[in-house]
């Protein structure tokens, strides 16, 4: 296998280019120094090779690949008449596969066809399949497609294992199946299949696909969330795999997504499984002052690999359950009060490295506060403002520290950064959502400077033509109404919940973003309702109490000439809901939308997102008891706006009782008193 290139080879050329004198250079320069100090001399390592991590399982022959393609096709279609037939070919699918296992799941094709059994089946049928893998979890682990397989079991059986321990009646523990084989406890399999793992489990760290599987067994034995296939934020899957997850269309089933009881000897073998993999990076160290500053080195290099970092992360986060020592902690940062030149330089690496930044952001919110102020006054507090200006790496570990940090520390950080947020925000928007977030918990501090700059980068004053729909959700280079129909970009997703963060944080971003709304033409507003993105701008916006009479009127004046198509889509119609309550109080635009709704109701009525909106809408109500609805109305706008009631005809008073005493009753017994005289 060859090796990959070494770091440092850039600072041996320019120190014998240039004679390089450390105490001539600058404090910038002295940072990049401490990166290459970090990394000169020492080669990234890849997962050794093992003779045992690809067995060959041999192959189908063609009648059998054929047959399971074709079974794979008809599960993927689900056109079953009954769930009874379904069952019934998944039987037979899998007494035909028996024997032929480890080759189906090492199989491009038929290693669906095993996730889509894995799903589908029963409980028998889910032991039988974990069993017939026993002795070669960790091949599948190393395997591209059997990964995949591995993870779904795995997640099937931890459900199955909880169903065991809530319901021990359900245990099918000497129990025969039909073939005579003996089944023990989910939990006893899952437990053997560790076993089998432990050997391999420093191999699996930083390998390309163990390495999923490692982090989903973690997860399970600490009882965390086991998250879903094709989740955004998922800690297991890489995102190729997420996407082609999607491509192949195998749906998780209710078992994903959710947390587990376990039983205690999971959290037994969590804390065997994090004690192996200390002595196998420290080589059996019999005590932390044995631990050599190699050791430590050759360490730290698997918190920066893009392979290994996610599981460094994930065992950082769980240690603290049973360790409360933190060992891995202390193996990667120093515990005392006084600088180290090595750490100093790994810091600086860390700082500067997408992968690096990424495992310090992550692990700042598992450790311990004291530990996080120690880096921070170390290593960060100086540089704040430059470390922020580092847009894909310093300033989401700067961001990880506003969410964990002590107050005292909060403030210096939104010291530093607030006065140049508008210019921050030029390429990382999420940075201002934290630094609105930091202020509100710190009871509005800075938070006039905050506005001031948010407004100085998305409506500025001396601008002429300034639309915060333009400068922060770039519509004119969007997907909105071009002619391919494009699905909305992340990026766009990313712009419009941040509009909508800065629509909640202060009135003003309400007020100039209602009328940045107006200011566009009025087609390109009913695009935006439209849009599976922007329409829940519009849809935030429409909020009764914090808008102006006169802006909902003009608001409602281009809203209410397509109610009818906005009604029956997906998207638009959430906005229609949203006007039956941004109508109150205004009547007549109230009963315009009803009579237009009503005037088409067969369309309306036809459609599922069109149904919905009549029934928000009372139009049933509307329609055969109008007097009702309009009663109806009148309870909605003394609900919403409570303080408001009817002005009383001159001459009028208020039924207050006569004997209590305030300036009313006495002018009440007064009038009473002129009637009967």
């Amino acid at each position: 296998m060859a090796k990959t290139k070494s770091r440092g080879r850039k600072l041996l050329k320019k120190q014998q280019k240039d004679e390089f004198h450390p105490s001539t250079i600058s404090h910038e320069d002295k940072d990049n120094h401490q990166e290459e100090e970090y990394t000169n001399g020492h080669e990234e390592t890849d997962s050794s090779s093992h003779s045992n991590q690809q067995m060959f399982f041999g192959v189908l022959d063609r009648e059998e690949l054929e047959y399971f393609k074709q079974a794979e096709s008809t599960l993927s279609l689900d056109a079953f008449e009954s769930p009874d037939e379904k069952f019934q070919f998944i039987s037979s699918i899998i007494d035909e596969a028996k024997g032929k296992e480890l080759k189906l799941v090492t199989s491009q094709i038929c290693s669906k066809l095993m996730e889509r059994l894995i799903l589908e089946c029963d409980d028998t049928q889910l032991k039988t399949l974990f069993q017939a893998f026993n002795g070669v979890f960790f091949n599948m682990a190393c395997h591209k497609y059997a990964s995949h397989v591995l993870e779904t079991l795995l997640v099937r059986s931890t459900a199955l294992v909880e169903k065991e321990l809530l319901t021990p009646s359900f245990d099918t523990d000497n129990n025969d199946n039909d073939d005579g084989a003996v089944f023990v406890s989910m939990e006893n399999l899952f437990l053997f299949m560790l076993n089998e793992l432990k050997p391999h489990l420093k191999d699996m760290v930083n390998h390309q696909y163990a390495s999923h599987v490692l982090r989903l067994i973690i997860l399970i034995l600490s009882s965390k969330v086991l998250p879903n296939t094709t989740q955004n934020n998922s800690i297991v899957r890489s995102k190729k795999s997420k996407i082609a997850r999607k491509m192949i269309n195998i749906k998780d089933n209710e078992d994903f997504n959710k947390v587990y009881q376990t039983p205690e000897s999971f959290k037994n073998e969590l804390r065997n499984l994090v004690n192996t993999l200390y002595k196998d990076f420290t080589n059996n160290a019999e005590s932390r002052s044995a631990i050599t500053m190699t050791q430590v080195t050759k360490f730290r290099e698997y918190c920066v690999d893009k392979v290994a970092s996610p599981v460094i992360q994930l065992i950082i986060q769980v240690e603290g359950i049973f360790d409360r020592d933190r060992s891995f902690w202390r193996l990667v940062f120093n515990t005392n009060d006084e600088k180290d030149s090595k750490e100093e330089a790994f810091m600086e690496y860390l700082l500067s490295d997408p992968v690096g930044s990424h495992f310090l952001e992550n692990v700042i919110g598992f450790a311990r506060v004291k530990y996080v102020e120690r880096l921070y006054n170390l290593y960060m507090k100086d540089r704040i403002l430059k470390l922020a200006k580092r847009d894909t790496t310093g300033s989401f570990v700067i961001q990880s520290l506003l969410q964990h940090l002590k107050s005292k520390e909060v403030k210096e950080i939104l010291d530093a950064v607030v006065p140049e947020l508008s210019m921050l925000l030029n390429s990382n928007m999420v940075f201002g959502t934290t630094i609105i977030d930091s202020s509100i918990k710190q009871d509005n501090y800075l938070r006039d400077d905050i506005i001031e700059q948010l407004l100085k980068k998305y409506y500025p004053r001396e601008s002429l033509e300034k639309n915060i729909l333009e400068s922060c959700l770039n519509l004119s280079s969007s997907t909105l109404g071009n002619t391919r129909d494009d699905w909305p970009t992340a990026e766009e997703r990313r712009r419009s919940i941040f509009l909508e963060k800065l629509i909640d944080y202060d009135d003003k971003f309400l007020e100039i973003t209602i009328d940045s709304m107006l200011k566009l033409p009025e087609q390109r507003l009913s695009q935006m309702c439209y849009h599976g993105v922007f329409s829940h701008v519009v849809e935030h916006v429409l909020q009764t109490k914090r808008v102006k009479v006169v802006k909902r009127k003009q608001l409602l004046n281009v809203l209410c000439k397509d109610v009818v198509n906005m009604a029956c889509n997906a998207y638009a119609s959430h906005i229609m809901d949203k006007l039956w309550e941004f109508t109150a109080k205004l009547t007549l635009y109230k009963e315009r939308i009803a009579n237009a709704l009503r005037s088409e109701s067969e369309k309306v009525k036809n459609s599922t997102y069109g149904r919905q909106v009549w029934k928000n809408w009372n139009l049933e109500l509307y329609v055969r008891k109008n007097r009702d609805w309009k009663r109806l109305v009148k309870e909605q706008e003394l609900e919403i706006f409570p303080d408001s009631r009817p002005l009383q005809p001159k001459g009028t008073f208020s039924t207050k009782r006569e004997n209590d005493g305030s300036a009313d009753s006495q002018q009440y017994k007064r009038h009473r008193n002129n009637e009967r005289s």
